[in-house]
């Protein structure tokens, strides 16, 4: 499921939000085995040994995930650059800089396809399978509103690419670019005036 680029009203009901990673996407399928496929179709499983690590210590049957892996620096931003680097070699390196897997939805939970479930319900399971946390796996929060403060104290001072708008009844829709995921921008996405008290 892919994001659209629309004006979006962030007082609009209905929605919820998430920080924006700056990663490579990534779907995987544990079901015994740890099998990683970028949005292209490649099998990336070899690229990142450490994230194939942690997803198979996941028990309990066939599951689909979805997220980005990401390079983060010491304040939990993505570093695009440095991911680049890092995936260049389609391996781990001595040296190379860790991945985080970060994870934002699950399609397939215990061989079951929960794709058709709204959301935020899909988003529960995600956090009850990573409980507890897993090393170099990130469940993505999500908040239910004040998208405003989220850019204000967070978007803006610490540079971040922007936020995700996901409709919390929205189902899940593979390869198509939905109206229902949004990327809200921080450039121009909130005229200053808004953020005046």
């Amino acid at each position: 499921m892919l994001l659209d680029e629309r004006p979006l009203d962030l007082d609009e009901p209905g929605w919820i939000y998430e920080i924006k990673f700056d990663g490579y996407r990534l779907l995987a399928e544990c079901d015994g085995g740890v099998q990683l496929r970028t949005r292209n179709g490649a099998d990336a499983t070899k690229w990142f040994p450490e994230i194939v690590s942690s997803l198979a210590k996941v028990k309990g049957g066939q599951y689909v995930i979805d997220g980005e892996v990401c390079v983060l620096d010491e304040l939990g931003r993505s570093d695009f650059n440095k991911l680049q680097d890092r995936a260049r070699r389609r391996r781990w390196y001595e040296g190379a800089s860790p991945v985080v897997y970060c994870v934002f939805d699950l399609l397939v939970n215990r061989g079951v396809d929960i794709t058709q479930q709204p959301l935020i319900r899909r988003k529960a399971a995600l956090a009850k399978l990573f409980k507890p946390a897993k090393p170099g796996i990130l469940v993505v929060r999500h908040f239910e509103d004040q998208p405003l403060r989220i850019f204000e104290e967070a978007v803006i001072p610490m540079k971040l690419e922007g936020l995700v708008a996901k409709r919390a009844a929205s189902v899940y829709q593979p390869g198509v670019r939905s109206s229902d995921w949004v990327k809200v921008k921080r450039k121009g996405a909130i005229p200053p005036e808004r953020f005046k008290r």
